[in-house]
C-alpha cells in the first residue's frame, strides 16, 4: 500500500522565557500567563500560542506573516507587565505549597492580605463567580520570609488549645449535670421533722 504523501506547511515561530519573577517557580503560574495573553490576542492566532516550562512559542502559518507579526509585538509588549500581573488563588496555592484550607484561613483572619476581587464567568455557563487575588510583590515576600511554617505552627497550637479547652469544658458541664442529678430534692419547710421549734429558737438567724 502506497504512503500517504505528508504535507508539511512551513510555520513563522518566536520563542520567549518566562522570567522568574513572572512564574514564581510556579508551572500553574506559567499556565495562567499563558492563559492570559492568549486572551488578549485575536481569536486567529490565540491556540497558535502555546507553553512547554517556561518557553512560550508563537508558531504561525507562513502565509499568514501579518497576524504573525501583530501578534509577536503584542505578546512582547504584554511580556513587560506579566511580573505585576496578580496571582490567582490555584496559583498562591501552588507557589506556598498551601492548600486551600489554609489559603482560606489566614486570608480571613488577615494573615494573607487580599490584592483585591476579580469576577469572571466560568467558560459556557452564565454563572459569574468572585474571588480574591494576591500581589506578586507579597506572595514573592511570603515564599522567601519561610513564614508559612510559623503560621503553620501557631495554627497546630492553636488547635491543640482549642481541644483542651474543649474537653475541659465538657468535663466540666458533664460534673454540673451529675452533681445537679445527685443533689436531693428541696423539702418545704413543713415537712421537716421540728422545724418549728428550729426556726423558734433563732439558729438561722
Amino acid at each position: 500500500m502506497a504512503k500517504k504523501k505528508s504535507t508539511c506547511v512551513p510555520h513563522l515561530r518566536e520563542s520567549w522565557t518566562l522570567q522568574p519573577a513572572a512564574t514564581l517557580g510556579s508551572s500553574v503560574r506559567a499556565k495562567g500567563i499563558l492563559m492570559e495573553l492568549r486572551a488578549k490576542l485575536p481569536l486567529a492566532v490565540r491556540k497558535d500560542l502555546d507553553i512547554a516550562g517556561v518557553v512560550l512559542t508563537l508558531s504561525v502559518p507562513e502565509d499568514d506573516e501579518n497576524d504573525f507579526k501583530a501578534a509577536s509585538a503584542k505578546i512582547s509588549k504584554l511580556l513587560e507587565t506579566m511580573d505585576s500581573l496578580p496571582v490567582l488563588p490555584r496559583e498562591i496555592e501552588d507557589i506556598l505549597t498551601i492548600s486551600t484550607t489554609e489559603r482560606r484561613r489566614w486570608l480571613e483572619d488577615g494573615r494573607l492580605p487580599s490584592g483585591g476581587i476579580r469576577t469572571v464567568r466560568l467558560r459556557g455557563r452564565a454563572k459569574r463567580i468572585t474571588f480574591h487575588v494576591f500581589e506578586p510583590k507579597v506572595v514573592e515576600e511570603l515564599l522567601n520570609s519561610g513564614v508559612i511554617d510559623e503560621w503553620r505552627e501557631h495554627d497546630i497550637a492553636a488547635k491543640a488549645e482549642n481541644r483542651r479547652r474543649a474537653a475541659h469544658q465538657a468535663k466540666l458541664t458533664r460534673s454540673l449535670k451529675k452533681a445537679k442529678l445527685a443533689r436531693p430534692a428541696k423539702r418545704n419547710s413543713a415537712e421537716l421533722s421540728g422545724w418549728e421549734e428550729f426556726d423558734r429558737d433563732g439558729l438561722l438567724r
